[in-house]
């Protein structure tokens, strides 16, 4: 019975490695995240004369929530353009597109697939769902970052109103009016610019450098211009 379990689970982690290497990391970050926020935080109470606070209290502070925020928005935003993009821009050369003039398999018509066996539901159904499923992943990313964009706003309407009052100022701002402030664009643009700034690095570096036994990189042996 308990070889059966090691089994399992050293088969669970070879198929799902990737994934929940990848949640442990945001799990941990997460974590360092809101300790050292929370010590920066009281710090900062401190030197203003003012009381500190226990850490589940700083998970609800605004502080915490528009830091949060505003990095997922700028993160699912730079995902859903980047597929996006690739749907139909490219560059020659790079392991993070596709090769210009070539069919590739994503570019297949599902239609055509609609009675292989294995083919996911949506795919078999055809019409709406089919069209819907076809735009998923994009879809799913950029809701991601429109709940991201407005929790941004809205904890940040929160931390601008706290920081106001602090100073005497006795007008509360809401939502929609801290997104018409420069500051909530400045927090979003220096982000962003960050994100895509990453994006282009890859697709562009992808052409001559390589990471051997990555899918993000070409094989080792492949000529610059050729694709991955």
């Amino acid at each position: 019975m308990a070889s059966q379990d090691s089994y399992f689970e050293m088969k669970m982690w070879k198929n799902n490695g990737l994934s929940i290497a990848l949640f442990s990391l945001f799990l941990v970050s997460f974590v360092g995240h809101s300790l050292s926020g929370w010590k920066a935080y009281n710090h900062d109470q401190q030197e203003h004369g003012e009381i500190q606070i226990g850490y589940v209290e700083y998970l609800e502070t605004s502080d915490f929530g528009e830091s949060v925020f505003e990095n997922w928005e700028s993160e699912f935003l730079q995902m859903a353009f980047y597929i996006l993009l690739t749907v139909a821009l490219y560059q020659k050369g790079s392991a993070e597109s596709k090769s210009p003039g070539e069919k590739e398999d994503v570019d297949e018509d599902p239609e055509k697939h609609r009675n292989d066996p294995d083919a996911p539901g949506p795919v078999k159904a055809g019409g709406w769902r089919l069209a819907l499923y076809k735009n998923s992943l994009s879809l799913a990313l950029l809701l991601l970052f429109l709940f991201s964009f407005l929790g941004h706003a809205a904890a940040g309407a929160r931390h601008y109103t706290e920081e106001g009052q602090a100073h005497g100022a006795h007008e509360t701002v809401g939502m929609f009016g801290y997104m018409a402030t420069a500051q909530f664009w400045y927090e979003s643009f220096q982000n962003w610019q960050s994100e895509f700034l990453s994006v282009f690095a890859i697709v562009v570096l992808s052409i001559w450098l390589r990471q051997w036994g990555s899918p993000e990189s070409k094989p080792v042996h492949t000529a610059h211009h050729e694709g991955a």
